[in-house]
């Protein structure tokens, strides 16, 4: 799906968005301060640490592109970054920011394939110390910057940026319209904002995701819908929408699978009480993914 967000025109799909009243928005408020505050402590906690690098792809702790179903994570999570990488014109001038960038696998690739100078700004400074030993190790630590920050306050001026990527992060703000305006704000005249997220179709009950969204601590999910009308509000000149849904699904299935086969090994490192609740979590949204409520892919925004 291409939209040219300048003429407010919107091709291949009807997407519908309702925009909050006072109320809602004065509720979003203090959700928002709630995910964040989890989001924070949860990816800090020793056990979401060890079970995210070990299980959900090693330094790429986001979804993967699947050849097949039973390909291993670790193989497929890379993929999503070099399609990703495919559609920016990136060189040694570039300066990238790389929001909710985990374990920095994505900013090292862009930074040994490209010599791209990359900013990675993480909320969990549990993350960011391990992402700061693996430049360190890669000889990659004078191209790439970790911060600990979040991005409904990006601690950057404007104009400080080329492009700003980011991959499955934004799902766990509860204000993701202050997202996208940080983003447009930090970007330069001509810049780029590249992305994947966690979203729901723009036609799901809320109802159906209740399971999913209380283990994330949120009350929605994002679409490829909102976005488009977040960029077409901001002027933002063109958005493009490459739909990966089934790739969504497969990843949960692949993760829940892996987390059952290493079941006693993982129980041992992240306690009983978390993996149970994980492997019920991966459920609900396998099945959710299943029944065609969830969607996922690349949103890119040219400024």
């Amino acid at each position: 799906v291409i939209v040219s967000t300048t003429e407010g025109m919107i091709s291949s799909e009807c997407y519908s968005y309702k925009l909050a009243s006072i109320e809602e928005a004065f509720m979003s408020t203090a959700i928002e301060k709630t995910a964040v505050d989890k989001a924070e402590e949860y990816y800090n906690s020793t056990p979401a640490d060890e079970f995210y690098f070990k299980i959900w792809g090693g330094t790429h702790i986001h979804v993967g592109i699947y050849d097949h179903a039973k390909e291993p994570i670790k193989d497929a999570s890379p993929k999503i970054v070099h399609m990703m990488a495919s559609k920016l014109k990136l060189d040694s001038n570039t300066k990238l920011l790389d929001l909710g960038s985990g374990y920095g696998g994505a900013a090292r690739f862009l930074a040994k394939k490209f010599g791209v100078q990359v900013t990675c700004l993480n909320l969990s400074e549990t993350q960011n110390e391990r992402n700061r030993g693996l430049n360190k190790e890669a000889g990659l630590d004078k191209l790439i910057t970790v911060v600990e920050g979040n991005f409904e306050d990006i601690p950057f001026p404007e104009n400080s940026f080329d492009i700003v990527w980011s991959q499955d992060a934004i799902v766990h703000s509860a204000n993701r319209e202050l997202v996208v305006q940080e983003v447009v704000r930090v970007l330069n005249d001509s810049g780029e904002f590249i992305f994947t997220d966690l979203m729901q179709t723009f036609d799901c009950p809320k109802s159906i995701l209740k399971p999913v969204l209380d283990r994330i601590h949120l009350d929605s999910l994002g679409s490829f819908g909102f976005y488009v009308e977040q960029a077409r509000k901001l002027g933002v000149k063109k958005t493009e929408v490459q739909d990966l849904s089934e790739h969504l699904t497969t990843h949960y299935q692949r993760v829940m699978e892996e987390t059952q086969d290493r079941y006693d090994e993982m129980v041992e490192i992240c306690g009983k009480e978390y993996i149970d609740t994980m492997i019920q979590g991966l459920k609900h949204w396998v099945e959710a993914g299943k029944n065609d409520h969830l969607s996922w892919g690349i949103i890119h925004m040219n400024k």
